[in-house]
């Protein structure tokens, strides 16, 4: 007997990577209008520079969405009834999100403060619940990489 997923719970079906059906029916209409604008902000903001690769972590992982150039930009995570970005912030990212530490929400600076420092970066995973939570990825992805100027 299979078991109803439970929030949190990740798209395991390896057969092919979640089209915006599957993902909307997953996350919920309301966490896919966050998805649908951030991705809409970053085709807007960097247009042409990332390529969209989704990831198979396993049973256990799922699918993610990347946003990679030479290095990982940002990372969706369609979980069930919720929606979530990592991203990962090397040392240069650390120093200027230290130096602006109190412009932050505090809720973003929780995060980072609880988040593991490895070889490669500190890594976020931010939950995106609300227009102000996706305004602070925004601004951390507007750090990590300057917007393109529009020509």
């Amino acid at each position: 007997m299979e078991q109803s997923p439970q929030i949190g719970d990740r798209i395991t079906d390896k057969a092919a990577p979640p089209d915006d059906s599957t993902v909307r029916d997953w996350i919920g209409p309301e966490a896919f209008e966050h998805w649908a604008a951030l991705r809409d902000w970053i085709e807007a903001s960097y247009p042409g520079v990332f390529a969209l690769d989704w990831l198979y972590g396993g049973k256990k992982q799922g699918w993610s969405l990347r946003y990679k150039k030479s290095k990982a930009f940002c990372t969706f995570l369609p979980e069930y009834r919720l929606f979530s970005v990592v991203v990962v912030l090397g040392a240069a990212e650390r120093e200027k999100f230290e130096a602006r530490r109190d412009s932050w929400r505090p809720q973003l600076v929780n995060l980072y403060d609880e988040a593991l420092t490895y070889h490669d970066g500190k890594w976020l995973k931010v939950p995106i619940s609300s227009a102000d939570d996706r305004h602070g990825v925004t601004e951390l992805l507007s750090m990590k990489r300057p917007l393109r100027s529009r020509d």
